[in-house]
């Protein structure tokens, strides 16, 4: 905790200039590629893997085999962003002159600011740690994951000024619970025909109910003729009706019951929007309305389930 804050309060202009390099590597249409020695290695290869899932295209390079014809990896329009706490790792600098000569821009995250790496570097981003966690200062804990959190960092503010959207996010996201819930939107989960319980304002209470059950929904939806959304009859409604001893419930319309003007998505509602709404809001059926209120199915918190988006 020290460490993370120490880097916090440290941050200044060439946060924004490190920002500015790896922009303009992108804009070019190059990449960015990351490197580290030892645990610094581990770190390169998540930072580089955030990068290039959230649209900064990244790949990883090891130095040791850098120097023995992976260096190759490396363009012109690329720039190299290179881990070392000490500045001074052997493999690092023996690939840093090679780097340079091939023109490419370095951004070294480094905790010493007068070590190698950061005199050779165009770029430097200081992510200097009061000790580490190490009960003998030796292995590399607080430093690395302060490194960690400065890589995310970047990665987060490259991701708000180049504006990547959800849309893009879910793209490179197909698989997994994360594919699944940015890429399903509401029109793919929602409920139609004989699943979706719709009456009329004049419908008995009694034949609510027995549409609700014959859909297996937990609500009615109250349409007028043009099949414009009026409001929802839940089962919460009438069995908070019951509870109030209201006189004669089931021959009562549904439409003294019902709730005008529910809270309502889109069919193109990402999946992961509804299930907000419905967190937030703490309800568990959402009608799925046209852009002109026409109600066209909706979303029962039952089937999210097996949609795997819960």
């Amino acid at each position: 905790m020290e460490g993370l804050q120490a880097v916090c309060e440290g941050l200044d202009d060439h946060f924004e200039q490190a920002i500015d390099l790896l922009r303009e590597t992108l804009r070019k249409g190059g990449k960015i590629v990351v490197t580290g020695v030892g645990k610094n290695l581990h770190i390169a290869e998540k930072l580089s893997a955030t990068l290039a899932s959230t649209g900064s295209t990244s790949v990883v390079l090891n130095p040791s085999q850098a120097i023995h014809g992976d260096l190759g990896i490396l363009s012109d329009r690329d720039c190299l962003i290179a881990l070392s706490y000490s500045g001074e790792s052997e493999e690092i600098k023996n690939l840093i002159p090679a780097v340079r000569r091939l023109g490419v821009p370095i951004l070294a995250i480094t905790g010493r600011s007068d070590s190698t790496l950061a005199r050779l570097s165009q770029c430097l981003l200081p992510c200097a740690v009061p000790r580490e966690a190490c009960p003998f200062g030796i292995a590399p804990t607080a430093s690395t994951t302060a490194t960690l959190a400065l890589g995310d960092a970047l990665a987060m503010t490259l991701l708000r000024t180049s504006g990547f959207r959800r849309e893009d996010f879910a793209k490179l996201h197909p698989g997994g619970a994360i594919g699944r819930t940015l890429l399903l939107h509401a029109s793919d989960i929602m409920r139609t025909g004989a699943k979706l319980a719709v009456v009329s304002e004049n419908t008995l209470v009694s034949e609510a109910v027995v549409a609700m059950t014959s859909a297996r929904g937990g609500a009615a939806f109250i349409t007028d003729a043009n099949e414009m959304l009026l409001g929802i009859f839940t089962d919460g409604d009438f069995r908070r009706a019951i509870a109030a001893n209201t006189a004669d419930v089931l021959n009562r319309k549904v439409s003294d019951f019902m709730t005008r003007k529910p809270v309502n998505v889109r069919p193109d509602s990402l999946a992961v929007d509804v299930l907000r709404l419905i967190e937030t809001r703490a309800i568990d059926d959402v009608p799925v309305v046209d852009a002109n209120g026409k109600l066209v199915g909706a979303i029962d918190i039952q089937d999210l389930p097996k949609f795997k988006v819960m």
